[in-house]
């Protein structure tokens, strides 16, 4: 919605409302102005956009998640870090159904960028061993699926991870000659 910038210049302007609303003797007021702070702060580590595409995706809604990604215009401008990492994550997991190329290099850099939770970075790289392995790069995604084995603590994607491993194991597939 506001760049990152503004949403600060609009929580300052705020602390200050509240704070000439305390000298005036209306604490109502500027307990108040100070909560809308804490909001508008709130919006500024969090983004409208992104939580909302969290909870579209929640409910398998791939198209709502990507209009609503497709609203921040400048996610280097008006995201904080962790935030352009998960703007790239979400995008990632989004085009991994159809497109393995842009999903590698969006999850490849929100890996880079950082996520703030272990989970979503397992996953991340759980899905990069699955690019990796269907491209025929065993080595790169032996270690993917090793680093999202350390980073799945609460044990969520083991099945996931145990699957991939026995793929892994087989190789590829070669077919049978017919003479």
């Amino acid at each position: 919605m506001f760049n990152k910038n503004i949403k600060l210049a609009i929580a300052a302007l705020l602390v200050i409302t509240a704070v000439w609303q305390f000298t005036e003797g209306n604490i109502g007021n500027g307990i108040f102005i100070l909560l809308i702070t804490l909001v508008v702060i709130l919006l500024y580590f969090k983004n409208e956009y992104i939580l909302l595409a969290f909870l579209k995706l929640r409910k398998q809604d791939f198209d709502g998640a990507k209009k609503l990604l497709d609203k921040i215009k400048d996610p280097e401008g008006a995201l904080v870090r962790k935030q352009q990492g998960y703007y790239n994550y979400l995008n990632g997991l989004m085009l991994s159904q159809t497109n393995l190329n842009a999903a590698e290099k969006y999850l490849k850099k929100a890996v880079e960028l950082g996520l703030s939770m272990d989970q979503d970075l397992a996953m991340a790289k759980l899905n990069l061993a699955g690019i990796a392995m269907s491209k025929n790069r065993k080595i790169e995604a032996e270690k993917l699926l090793i680093e999202a084995k350390k980073l799945d603590k609460q044990g969520m994607l083991k099945e996931q991870i145990t699957m991939m491993k026995a793929q892994l194991k087989k190789g590829p597939q070669t077919q049978m000659r017919r003479y």
